[in-house]
Order: structure tokens, then sequence, then C-alpha cells
């Protein structure tokens, strides 16, 4: 088994672990956040989103995100634009303030699809085409979130198949990297490679990541699984931030601490700084009033501690 030498990480604690947040984060506090990260070594990091703020208020202040950021040179800022008027409205800043990739999204589930978006997979990648073509013609790159790829809340386990079929749709309008999402955190290894060989068959292994939920306690394990085939590319939330949505009460996302403490224990580099990144979970936890949602960063917290 050769596991890969060096992993990177794409922290989307600012965009995808504070959307759900109902009580309003400063943009200052998110800008705060996004430097904390770049100083302690990521180098992408997955920003804001460009939604209506009917819909995710809590995104409302992205232009404003984007303006405050200070870029650090070789550090990829990526945002979410689920339609058309969401990519003009990213691009409607100086070109220096536009991001370096946009995210478009799609589900393997039809059920989830349909429940989310009001439309069936198919007609989901449509409605993105244009937003990839336009995005790629003004030197944007385009990478794909596939949700729901082992389990959907509304109709149970999902089959690699329709993970295949997905990513398929996905090459075929332009997305140039995919992402393997276990949404609702119910993946187990065996699947999540089942789901991550039916994206192989589609994209190169250097251009798929793995982003895990930890509703289950899985996702560490099923980061080692994705790492067993070769994938070198994950997402993960500083601090753990980011319920999941469709399980009432339980944890999201993976936290950035404990995956790059898994890593490092490894003999795998990632180029981050274990003590900063923890500073940034810090940071925010206590910005929202709570405790960090990482066991790593506790336990490390804890030994900071005086005796």
């Amino acid at each position: 088994m050769q596991l890969p030498s060096r992993v990177k990480l794409v922290d989307v604690g600012p965009r995808d672990g504070l959307q759900n947040e109902k009580q309003p984060v400063p943009a200052e506090t998110k800008i705060g956040l996004v430097h904390r990260l770049q100083d302690a070594g990521l180098r992408e990091i997955e920003v804001t989103s460009f939604v209506s703020p009917k819909w995710v208020p809590q995104m409302a202040d992205n232009a404003h995100v984007m303006h405050g950021i200070v870029r650090k040179p070789g550090v990829r800022y990526s945002v979410l634009t689920p339609n058309m008027k969401g990519l003009e409205a990213a691009l409607a800043a100086p070109r220096e303030e536009w991001p370096n990739e946009i995210v478009v999204f799609g589900a393997a589930s039809e059920a989830f699809s349909q429940r989310n978006i009001n439309c069936s997979i198919a007609e989901s990648i449509e409605r993105f085409a244009p937003v990839v073509a336009t995005a790629r013609e003004n030197g944007i790159d385009v990478r794909g979130a596939m949700s729901c790829t082992v389990g959907c809340p509304y109709e149970g386990e999902v089959a690699p198949a329709k993970v295949g079929y997905l990513a398929q749709l996905m090459k075929g309008i332009g997305v140039q990297r995919i992402d393997v999402a276990d949404t609702i955190g119910v993946g187990t290894p065996r699947k999540v490679q089942a789901a991550m060989e039916a994206t192989l068959a589609h994209f190169s292994v250097d251009d798929i990541s793995g982003h895990f939920h930890d509703t289950y306690g899985q996702a560490l394990v099923n980061t080692l699984a994705a790492l067993e085939l070769g994938v070198w590319n994950f997402q993960s939330s500083s601090a753990g931030l980011g319920g999941c949505p469709y399980a009432k009460g339980a944890t999201g996302n993976v936290a950035t601490e404990d995956v790059v403490y898994l890593l490092h224990g490894m003999g795998i580099e990632t180029g981050i700084d274990l003590d900063r990144l923890i500073d940034a979970g810090v940071y925010i936890s206590e910005a929202l009033g709570r405790k960090t949602g990482s066991r790593v960063a506790t336990a490390l917290l804890n030994k900071r501690q005086p005796a």
C-alpha cells in the first residue's frame, strides 16, 4: 500500500462551516479567520458563497469579505457560485478580488436534488454548464462538489453507479476537480472507497478530493480509506465548524486540526503548523461563543494549561 507522501487540505470553515450559523458573524471576523488559516499554512481556503441573502443570510457580506482579504502568494481562494447570478456577482468586483476557483455542486441522489433545488441531477448540471463555461473563459478554475455520495437523508444508501453518473456529467461540462462528499456522514471505509473508485473512472486521482462529515465518528477512518486509494486532496473545517443540517444535533465537517494530527502522525506532509491552526480555531470558536469542535485541539489546549 503506497500512501501519499504529501496531502493538500482545503479549509472550508469560512464558507461551509459558517453558512448555517444563526447568529450574524461580522465580515471582519471571517476575514480574520481566513488570515489566520493562511498564516497557519493552509494553501486552499473556501472563503464565501455568492448566493441569495434571502436563502443564506450569513453569506450576504461575500463581496466585503473578498475585498478585505490580504492575499498571500500561492494561496487559492474559492467561492461557491450556485448559479450565473452568483458568478456575475463574484466577477463584479475588481479582478484582483476575483476568486481563483468557483465551486458548483450536484447531488448523487435524485431525491436530494429534487428536495433541495427542485430539479433532477441532469437538469442541475445543465444549469451549471454556462456558469462553468463563463468561469473558465475568465481564467477561473472550477471545482465540482458531489454531495450524498454514500448516503442520502431521503433515499438512504447511494449506489456507486450514481456517483459515477454525476462525476461523468460534471466532467462533461468542464469541471476540472471533483469533491466526493459524504454529506450526512454515514459512510464507512469500503463504501467511501467504492464512491471514490466510481469517480476515478472519470477523474484523475490528482483531481479528486474527499470531503467527510463526522456525524457517526467515521471521518478520520474514511480519510484513511481514501488515502489508501492514493487520494491526496481533502476538505475539512477549522474547529469542526458546520453542523449537519440533516441529522439533528450531529456534528458536521471533520475538524482540520484532527485531520492534520492524523496525517502528521503518519509522516505525511501538509505544510500546516498545527499550533497556529489550533489558534485559528480558538479565534473563531471564541467569536461564536463556544468551545472548539476539534478533539485534537481540545486535548492540546488542555496540555497548554499550567498544571
